[in-house]
C-alpha cells in the first residue's frame, strides 16, 4: 500500500528534536503535522534535564521517527545533537531544516526537508514530504498500540507529558504564557495520554424530560474523573459541543484535543436504569472497553464509581512519572460533596440543568428551588450547598434591584461557608466563595484565600481555574492570571465564556491587540455571546481605531455594554450629540445600575471629578463594576487622584 494514502488505522508517532530559540516555529508544526495525521511527542517547555532524560530515552525508543529541527540555534544544542544521534543510530532519523543551516558533522550524508519557506499551513508539500518520510520508517517495523486493559503498564512520557499531562500540574509560567499568547490553546490541541472527554450521555428513555438525567450522569462521571490528578478531563461545556455526534469519534477526539473520549447512554424507566459506557481510542476510534450496568435506581451510584474507576485505571496506565514510577490512580474515585440519596440527587440534577439553561429569570430563579429542595432532603449534600451559592450569585448580578444584592449575596456567601464545612476539598465552593465576596462584597482581600485555595484543588476544573485567572488579572497578578487562563483553555478549548475571559485578561494587562483573537474566537464558538463585541471595541479604541471601534460598539447586543462605548467613541470622534444622546439613554434605562459605566464615559470625556463621584456612589451601593476599577483602561485619565486611589483601597486592591 502506498505510505500517502495508507489508512489512519494507527497513526504514526513521531518524536520532535529541536532547540527552545525554535519554540514558536516547532509549536506551529507541531500543530501542522497534527492535522496531517501524526502522533507527536514533544517538549514545548525546556531544551532538556537530566530528570528528563529516561523517559526521553524510552520515548526516542517507542517512536516510529525522530525529526529533528535543524536551524542555527540547533546546531549547537547538545540535547539535539543527542536525540539526532539516537534517531540516526535507530535508523528513523527525518531531519527537517528551518532555515538553511548545514547539518553538523555526522548528520550531513541525510537529505533534511527544507522547511525556510514553509508558511505554517498544514496542506503544504513541505508537511507532506515530513510525512511521508515518518510514514515509510514507520512502515519498517510494526508499532505496537498502548494497552488499556486494567493492569497497569509503565510507558514513556515525553517531556511535555510530564509537565503537562498531568491533570493535578499547574501549567509552567513561561510556556504557558507562550502558549496562551500564540493561541496553542484555542485552536487543535496535542492530545496527551490521559487526556478524556465525557460526552453527553444519550438520553433513550423515549422521554425529553429526562435528558437532564443522562446529562446530569455525564457531568457527575466527569466530576469523579477529575478527582484523580493524574488525568486531564475536558470541561463541560466543550464536550457539549459534540451532543449530537455530527462527527465520528477521531474528529471530535481531535477538537477536544483528547487521547480518548467516554460515551454512553441512558435508559431509565421507573426505578430501573440501564447505563452503557464506552471507552473510545481518539486516534482509532475503535472501543478499548465497554460495559452495560442494569440497576435499580438506588445503586446508580455505585455504578458511577464503577464506570469511574474503570476509565481512570485505564487511563492513569498511560502517564508513568519521570523516573518510571507509577503514580497514584489506586484509590477508589468519588465525586466531592456527593450525596446517596436519590431523591437529593434528582433534585440537584434537575437544578443543574436549569441553571446550565441560563436562559431567564423564571429558570435561574427555578434552579435555586431545586437545590434548595436537594438540600432539604439532604443537608450535608456539599455540592447543592456550592450550586445554591451559584445560583444565588447569578440572580443578584443579573436581575437583584440595587437595595436587594446585599441580602443575595450573603445569603449566597453562607451557602458557600456550609458547602466548604461539610466538604472541604470541594474546589467549586471555594471557588464560589472567594467570587462571591469580591463581586459582592467587593473584598479583594477577604477574596484571595478562598482563591487561592480553589486553584489547589481545583487545578483540572476549567471554570475553577478561569475564576481565579480573572480574579489575579483584577488585583494585578499577571503571570498568575496567564497560568490559570491557560490552564482552563486547555481543559474547555470549545468554551466561548473561557475565551472572553482570555480576551479581558490581556486587556487587563493593557495588551489590547492580544486581546481581540480571544474575543473574536469567543463569537467564533458562540455568535450572539455578550461582551464579546465590546470587548473588541475597547481593544481598538485604546489602539486608536476608533471607526472600527465604532462598529465593534455596534455589534454588541447587551445594551450597556454597547451605549457605553457608543459614548465614548462618539465623543472620541468629534460626535458630541451622538455621545450625549447614549450617555442618556443608558442613564434613563439603567440609573445606578451603571455606575460604573457611567464613571468609565466620564473618565473618558475627561470629567474626572464627576467619574470618581459616580465610583464613591457606586461604592456605597455595592456596584459590582468596581472589581475592575484597579487596572481598566478607560479610567487611566483617574490614577493619579488622591480619591481614586483611596476607593482602590477601601476595596482591597494592594
Amino acid at each position: 500500500m502506498n505510505v500517502d494514502t495508507q489508512a489512519d488505522a494507527v497513526r504514526p508517532t513521531a518524536f520532535l528534536s529541536y532547540a527552545r530559540a525554535d519554540q514558536p516555529r516547532a509549536t506551529k508544526l507541531v500543530e501542522a503535522l497534527q492535522v496531517a495525521g501524526l502522533n507527536l511527542w514533544w517538549d514545548a517547555h525546556i531544551e532538556g534535564g537530566a530528570a528528563f532524560a529516561k523517559s526521553i530515552e524510552a520515548a526516542l525508543e517507542k517512536c516510529d521517527a525522530v525529526i529533528v529541527v535543524w536551524s542555527a540555534k540547533s546546531v549547537g544544542s547538545d540535547w539535539v545533537l543527542d536525540e539526532a544521534a539516537k534517531g540516526r543510530d535507530l535508523r528513523k532519523l527525518v531531519p527537517v531544516s528551518f532555515d538553511g543551516t548545514e547539518p553538523p558533522l555526522g548528520f550531513r550524508q541525510y537529505q533534511s526537508i527544507n522547511l525556510s519557506r514553509w508558511h505554517a499551513n498544514a496542506d503544504a508539500a513541505e508537511i507532506a514530504s515530513v510525512v511521508r518520510a515518518v510514514r515509510a520508517a514507520a512502515a519498517q517495523a510494526p508499532r505496537q498500540p498502548p494497552d488499556l486493559g486494567s493492569s497497569p503498564r509503565r510507558p514513556s512520557a515525553s517531556r511535555r507529558g510530564v509537565l503537562i499531562a498531568v491533570g493535578g500540574a499547574t501549567l509552567a509560567g513561561a510556556a504557558g504564557l507562550f502558549a496562551w499568547r500564540q493561541g496553542f490553546f484555542g485552536g487543535r490541541q496535542l492530545a496527551s495520554g490521559n487526556s478524556v472527554a465525557v460526552l453527553p450521555f444519550k438520553n433513550l428513555s423515549g422521554d425529553e424530560s429526562q435528558a437532564y438525567f443522562s446529562d446530569g450522569l455525564s457531568e457527575e462521571l466527569r466530576a469523579t474523573l477529575v478527582r484523580n490528578p493524574m488525568l486531564q478531563v475536558v470541561a463541560q461545556a466543550s464536550s457539549a459541543t459534540f451532543r449530537d455526534r455530527n462527527e465520528d469519534a477521531v474528529a471530535i477526539a481531535s477538537k477536544l484535543g483528547v487521547a480518548f473520549l467516554l460515551d454512553g447512554s441512558v435508559r431509565r424507566s421507573g426505578d430501573i436504569v440501564r447505563i452503557t459506557s464506552d471507552l473510545i481510542d481518539g486516534a482509532t476510534g475503535f472501543s478499548r472497553w465497554s460495559q452495560s450496568f442494569d440497576r435499580v435506581m438506588k445503586d446508580i451510584f455505585a455504578v458511577q464509581s464503577e464506570i469511574a474507576n474503570t476509565v481512570a485505571r485505564a487511563l492513569v496506565a498511560e502517564v508513568a512519572s519521570a523516573d518510571g514510577t507509577e503514580l497514584g490512580g489506586e484509590q477508589p474515585l468519588t465525586p466531592s460533596g456527593s450525596t446517596t440519596n436519590i431523591a437529593a440527587y434528582d433534585a440537584y440534577l434537575r437544578g443543574r440543568a436549569l441553571y446550565d439553561l441560563s436562559a431567564d429569570e423564571t429558570s435561574e430563579r427555578a434552579a435555586l428551588a431545586q437545590f434548595d429542595a436537594a438540600i432539604e432532603v439532604d443537608p450535608d449534600y456539599a455540592a447543592a450547598h456550592a450550586a445554591r451559592a451559584r445560583s444565588l450569585t447569578v440572580i443578584a448580578n443579573q436581575y437583584g434591584e440595587v437595595g436587594q444584592l446585599a441580602e443575595y449575596y450573603d445569603a449566597a456567601i453562607a451557602s458557600a461557608k456550609r458547602a466548604i464545612e461539610i466538604a472541604p476539598d470541594l474546589a467549586e465552593a471555594h471557588s464560589t466563595l472567594g467570587f462571591t465576596l469580591f463581586q459582592g462584597r467587593l473584598d479583594a482581600r477577604a477574596a484571595r484565600d478562598p482563591f487561592e485555595r480553589s486553584r489547589e484543588l481545583g487545578a483540572g476544573e476549567a471554570t475553577v481555574m478561569a475564576r481565579y485567572a480573572q480574579f489575579s488579572a483584577r488585583i494585578g497578578r499577571e503571570r498568575a492570571a496567564a497560568e490559570a487562563i491557560a490552564r482552563a483553555l486547555l481543559l474547555d478549548p470549545l468554551n466561548p465564556l473561557i475565551h472572553r475571559a482570555a480576551a479581558s485578561i490581556e486587556y487587563a494587562a493593557h495588551r489590547y491587540a492580544d486581546s481581540i483573537p480571544h474575543a473574536r474566537q469567543a463569537l467564533t464558538l458562540n455568535p450572539r455571546m455578550s461582551g464579546a463585541n465590546a470587548a473588541i471595541g475597547d481593544a481598538l479604541l485604546m489602539l486608536g481605531r476608533s471607526q472600527e471601534a465604532r462598529a465593534a460598539y455596534a455589534a454588541e447586543p447587551l445594551g450597556d455594554f454597547r451605549l457605553t462605548g457608543a459614548a465614548i467613541v462618539e465623543h472620541r470622534l468629534g460626535n458630541m450629540a451622538a455621545a450625549t444622546a447614549a450617555k442618556s439613554e443608558l442613564v434613563e434605562d439603567l440609573g445606578d445600575r451603571v455606575l460604573y459605566q457611567q464613571a468609565q464615559i466620564l473618565a473618558q470625556w475627561g470629567e474626572r471629578d464627576a467619574a470618581i463621584a459616580c465610583l464613591e456612589k457606586a461604592l456605597r451601593i455595592g456596584d459590582s463594576g468596581l472589581i475592575y476599577s484597579r487596572n481598566d483602561p478607560l479610567l487611566d485619565p483617574l490614577r493619579d487622584n488622591p480619591r481614586f486611589v483611596r476607593l482602590l483601597g477601601s476595596i482591597g486592591f494592594d
